[in-house]
């Protein structure tokens, strides 16, 4: 059993990184880089104990285990690389003119690390959103220390993990306390990770509630920090009327698995799906039922998250006017999920917010709108989302502008005839959203923009060349692209 961190260990450790940050972010970009290289390279070391120990604990299977463990072993390298090229930082020149009325300064600017970063490991990806995962790989792009709460669901799991980040730093000579791993179940814990005078910035996904705890504490503090916090979604489907009539059986095949996958336990789970009452529409209710009735209950991440699912699927199921469509035929064990898909009228969504929460875990359902109007008001009410999709004809979108630039306004990624299960790590990706979504839907916790979290923007002004950053010297030392005078270039001032 290991016990909460004390209030003088983490004292020690948020001492240590405040240490720590004023050396490591002088260190070139390079040596950032080759740190995450180095964590990447004892990930992948720490071998079959390391899966064997996260299937104990998390009841994740092997297969998806090895997946995610590659994928943030990408993350980190890909992450290094985007360090190293520098685009992040957002350098820009912009030289004297000493002969302007009044003269224009020379002015210089980029982006430099905030300082320590608190990390909240997340429950379902033990390995990619926790204590290696695409958070910690951003604050140290960003030149930050970081602080680890690890998850108590996968505990030891972390700790496997965070004695791999420490070998590295080991073996890259990195400053003493640019690392650390801090456990905690209760919430005095994160309280005083969150509120300590050296944390400068905190990562978390999560709950809602859990998210927006550590948001409040983050601005109720004397110096309010940034708490970026990716707390989940519903994540609505619209089945637009040309699409639906041309492949009803298709998109309920389609939807059925990505409702299931993975238990339901990702972010992106499609928990809302919204179409127009036609003939169309009861062959899809009718597919997706018989296609829901053959999946096979499963065990969730931990015993608490299964007893939320099965009470939050309860209550939504007692709401009025709510229909249950089909459930799993095979018998559900303890600790299982049960998948699930239920229906209501777009009238009965309208004036039911409880019906807009996310259930955690295979489940959705169908709002059946009585025409284009109602799925228009349905989309104008719903709250900000990590994704939104259309399943949807060329011509339903161009027929629909109006519904299409309503849901576009609700979430920050917008699917076309796909589903949202599935994140990308590329720059390209944005993964985040209007509140209650994210607490800043400006920024990404997926691709390498995520670094710009953790950074912030300082301007040189008449600065001598030689006292300057590398990044913004006029040799150009580091060969960035830069904006000089408004272009975008590698050549020297």
């Amino acid at each position: 059993m290991i016990k909460d961190a004390s209030t003088e260990e983490i004292e020690q450790a948020m001492n240590a990184a405040w240490t720590a940050f004023h050396e490591y972010r002088k260190l070139p970009l390079k040596s950032r880089a080759d740190f995450m290289r180095a964590i990447a390279v004892e990930l992948e070391n720490c071998g079959d104990p390391l899966i064997e120990t996260a299937m104990r604990e998390t009841n994740l299977p092997e297969a998806r285990l090895r997946g995610e463990r590659g994928r943030t072993i990408f993350q980190l390298n890909s992450y290094a690389a985007a360090c190293e090229k520098g685009d992040w930082l957002g350098a820009s020149i912009d030289t004297a003119i000493p002969d302007k009325v009044p003269p224009k300064p020379d002015i210089r600017k980029m982006l430099v690390p905030l300082g320590p970063v608190v990390v909240f490991g997340a429950s379902n990806f033990p390995f990619a959103y926790s204590t290696a995962g695409g958070d910690t790989a951003s604050a140290f792009a960003a030149g930050c220390p970081v602080i680890v709460k690890g998850h108590p669901a996968h505990i030891q799991t972390s700790e496997i993990v965070a004695n791999a980040i420490l070998l590295a730093a080991d073996k890259c000579n990195m400053p003493k306390g640019i690392f650390a791993h801090i456990h905690g179940v209760s919430f005095e814990t994160g309280k005083a990770l969150v509120t300590h005078p050296h944390t400068k910035a905190v990562g978390f996904t999560g709950s809602y509630g859990g998210g927006k705890q550590l948001f409040d504490w983050g601005n109720q503090r004397k110096e309010p920090i940034p708490v970026f916090a990716e707390m989940g979604s519903v994540n609505p489907v619209f089945l637009l009327p040309e699409k639906l009539k041309n492949a009803a059986t298709e998109i309920a095949q389609q939807y059925a698995g990505s409702i299931t996958l993975g238990v339901g336990q990702f972010c992106t789970n499609p928990g809302l799906i919204f179409g127009i009452e036609s003939e169309a529409l009861q062959l899809f209710i009718q597919e997706l039922g018989t296609a829901i009735q053959k999946v096979l209950p499963a065990p969730m991440l931990h015993p608490g998250i299964a007893a939320a699912y099965t009470k939050n699927k309860t209550t939504a199921l007692q709401q009025d006017a709510v229909e249950l469509i089909a459930e799993s035929a095979t018998a559900v064990k303890e600790n299982e999920g049960t998948p699930t898909v239920a229906s209501a009228t777009g009238e009965t969504f309208l004036k039911n917010p409880l019906l807009h929460q996310e259930v955690f875990g295979p489940y959705s359902l169908v709002i059946r709108c009585r025409d284009m109007d109602e799925m228009i008001a349905a989309a104008k009410h719903l709250e900000g989302q990590l994704t939104a999709t259309l399943m949807a004809t060329d011509t339903d979108i161009t027929s629909n502008e109006v519904l299409v630039e309503a849901v576009k306004n609700i979430c920050g990624r917008f699917i076309l005839n796909s589903v949202p299960t599935g994140v990308e790590v590329c720059l390209s990706m944005h993964h985040g959203g209007p509140f209650p979504a994210c607490t800043d839907s400006r920024f990404t916790s997926v691709g390498a923009d995520g670094i710009k979290r953790f950074a912030r923007p300082i301007a040189f002004q008449n600065w001598n060349n030689q006292l300057l950053p590398d990044e913004l010297k006029n040799e150009n030392p580091l060969d960035i692209w830069r904006t000089v005078n408004n272009e975008l270039t590698k050549s020297q001032v």
